[in-house]
């Protein structure tokens, strides 16, 4: 099984798509009039628009609605993405390192949702990430 992408339903499917080109500093791709992907290394952001839904089942998913799920971004200079965005996005959190060895720093997108951009930090982070690229 591979991991394929993560989907946003978005009320306003344009703002929601300008925000993540500005996060991840990449273009989308316009599959449809109500569909974008972001296609990164390892997955792809899929943002679609509300009347989405109704193709799998009316009802089956909401716009900003979400209260569970974190959207985790790893960079390679979290002080720089930081700096670039802390005026830029909600924050939820500064810079601050976790127990398990990544620093990090949270914010919600223009629907809600939380965003964490991180990078391992500690010497037992960066070994686990190492060993899942290879």
């Amino acid at each position: 099984m591979k991991f394929a992408s993560v989907r946003i339903i978005a009320a306003d499917i344009g703002s929601m798509v300008a925000f993540y080109e500005m996060v991840t500093g990449l273009r989308a791709q316009w599959l449809a009039p109500v569909f974008a992907e972001i296609v990164m290394p390892g997955a792809t952001l899929a943002i679609g628009a509300v009347e989405t839904v109704a193709l799998w089942k009316e009802g089956s998913a909401a716009p900003a609605a979400n209260r569970s799920l974190f959207i985790e971004l790893q960079v390679e200079d979290i002080q720089s993405e930081y700096s670039r965005l802390e005026d830029n996005v909600a924050l939820v959190h500064g810079l601050k390192t976790m127990p398990w060895g990544n620093t990090t720093f949270q914010f919600r997108d223009p629907e809600g949702n939380a965003v964490s951009l991180y990078m391992p930090t500690s010497e037992a982070a960066k070994r686990r990430f190492a060993s899942r690229s290879a």
